[in-house]
């Protein structure tokens, strides 16, 4: 009942909220956020308890003030992608604004493939239709499986619908992408959140946590380059990001011994974007290793 509720609101999201007059839409999402915000439900409570790490030292009502900056930006990411499928071309181009661009055309260019590796931040779907859309750079990514089977194939629908080629977490999905790669193409992963169990460990804000290791697995296994970039939000309308020059492939070592040390790299340039602009995190979830839910219970979804 809980699925099929939850799939019938994204439903109701995607069918309401891109026909809403903008300013309304957006107004509606902020009175979400705040209303979430006061409820300080689990994902609310969790949001701090990470943003803690981020800010150490803030008192109590900095992070109150965090949280709530974060339910508005998180709720901005699903207001302006519940009306992604019906902004115009010249709309998606104007929307997002990068620096460094020059690491990801640079990296197409030489005809070896690109692997681009960003956290939770600002809204990677947004900078996704801008890829397909204003630099005509197809590309693939990977989706968590989500509960019901129907809210994940809306969210593939949603995601091809900009143009984006879209693969399951599961099941044989990091050959698929050493193909992509191996023609020259780009692979765009959300890479802050080990989903496998079975990731690296890196040090983040000083505590450990586990990260994904297919981006660095997949740079070495293909010599792709691999581009950390983040995304944020200001006060304008448009979305800002940045990429980052290329992880180095260290001369030495095991494959496990290079890929931690790439997954290192990625932790750092992450944690310094995410110090920078710590209300676009939208990490609602578990990360650290101390926070990590007993085997036997429920693991806490995106």
């Amino acid at each position: 009942m809980r699925e099929r509720l939850a799939d019938g609101l994204y439903g109701l999201g995607w069918s309401a909220v891109k026909r809403l007059p903008e300013p309304a839409a957006l107004a509606l999402g902020r009175r979400a956020a705040d209303a979430a915000w006061r409820r300080r439900g689990a994902g609310v409570r969790r949001l701090e308890a990470n943003l803690a790490r981020v800010v150490p030292g803030a008192d109590e009502e900095r992070l109150r003030e965090l949280s709530r900056a974060g339910m508005r930006s998180y709720l901005r990411y699903w207001t302006e992608s519940f009306r992604l499928p019906v902004w115009s071309t010249d709309r998606i181009r104007g929307s997002f604004e990068g620096e460094g661009m020059h690491h990801l055309t640079d990296g197409l260019a030489r005809g070896r493939g690109v692997v681009l590796a960003l956290p939770h931040m600002g809204n990677w779907d947004l900078a996704g239709a801008w890829l397909v859309t204003a630099l005509d750079t197809p590309f693939v990514t990977v989706a968590e499986r989500l509960r019901p089977e129907s809210l994940y194939d809306r969210f593939v629908a949603y995601r091809e619908g900009l143009g984006m080629e879209v693969l399951p977490h599961t099941g044989g999905s990091l050959g698929k992408l050493a193909r992509r790669l191996r023609a020259g193409g780009l692979v765009a992963l959300v890479a802050d959140r080990d989903l496998s169990d079975s990731g690296v460990e890196v040090s983040f804000f000083g505590e450990a946590a586990r990260m994904p290791a297919g981006p660095a697995m997949l740079a070495q296994q293909t010599g792709a380059l691999l581009l950390p970039a983040a995304l944020w939000y200001d006060d304008t309308p448009v979305l800002k990001g940045r990429v980052h020059p290329p992880v180095p492939v260290p001369e030495s070592g095991t494959r496990a011994e290079r890929t931690a040390a790439m997954t290192q790299v990625l932790a750092d340039t992450f944690a310094a974007e995410i110090a920078e602009h710590p209300q676009d995190w939208h990490m609602l979830q578990r990360l650290w290793t101390a926070d990590a839910a007993p085997r036997a219970g429920a693991r806490e979804g995106k």
